[in-house]
């Protein structure tokens, strides 16, 4: 059984800091063994009063730079594989846009299901997917589930078992592994410090090439 975890970062917005929305995600067989270790490194290397918070976002302004870049090494050294898509906020094309607004729900759930696309076919036959929890503009949850279950199945070999889940992060530390990854990633797109490190080290886990969404809108700027 395969396990999926995903998370983003950034927003859809336009924003002079963060020019990309980054979607990361990784693949795992061995969920519980990843979420032990990442634990165990929490409550041996993070300042005392990180090591047993639920929650350590990689934006933690109380984690050093130093810290944070010992962290992504771990994480690449624990074997993740990795998929992740973003899309320049300027390049939104214009079906996503109504009454001046973003239309963020439907523009989410669609580059969600792309990257989970990414990994099929696939040679096994049950999968468990699991996003951070969030609210989705205009979509209930229950159809942001259907709709990406209507959009995997067709890819996956007859007979598979799927099952995809929202769930708090503060509960699931390998949803906070995927925020961790998705971070670094926009770090990198949007040339923040340490960005380039980052990249360097995460690369090795990547399978294939990040995908971009919507390159061509209006020029790609």
């Amino acid at each position: 059984m395969q396990y999926i975890f995903l998370d983003e970062s950034g927003q859809f917005y336009k924003n002079e800091h963060e020019l990309f929305f980054v979607i990361g995600s990784f693949i795992t067989a061995n969920p519980k063994q990843l979420s032990k270790r990442f634990k165990a490194w929490q409550h041996s290397k993070f300042p005392k009063k990180l090591r047993y918070q639920s929650e350590i976002k990689f934006a933690d302004r109380r984690l050093t730079p130093k810290l944070k870049l010992k962290t992504i090494e771990y994480i690449a050294s624990l074997g993740v594989r990795i998929r992740y898509s973003f899309l320049r906020t300027r390049n939104i094309p214009v079906e996503y846009h109504k009454d001046g607004r973003i239309m963020t729900g439907q523009l989410y759930t669609h580059v969600v299901g792309e990257v989970l696309a990414s990994y099929f076919p696939h040679s096994d036959t049950t999968f468990s997917i699991v996003c951070d929890h969030r609210h989705i503009q205009g979509i209930k949850k229950s159809e942001y589930l259907f709709i990406l279950h209507s959009r995997l199945i067709p890819l996956m070999q007859s007979g598979s078992n799927l099952n995809i889940e929202m769930v708090d992060s503060t509960s699931n530390t390998n949803v906070q592994i995927a925020d961790w990854i998705s971070s670094s990633l926009a770090s990198y797109l949007n040339k923040k410090p340490m960005g380039e490190q980052y990249f360097t080290i995460l690369k090795n886990n990547v399978l294939g090439k990040g995908i971009e969404f919507f390159a061509d809108q209006w020029g790609a700027q």
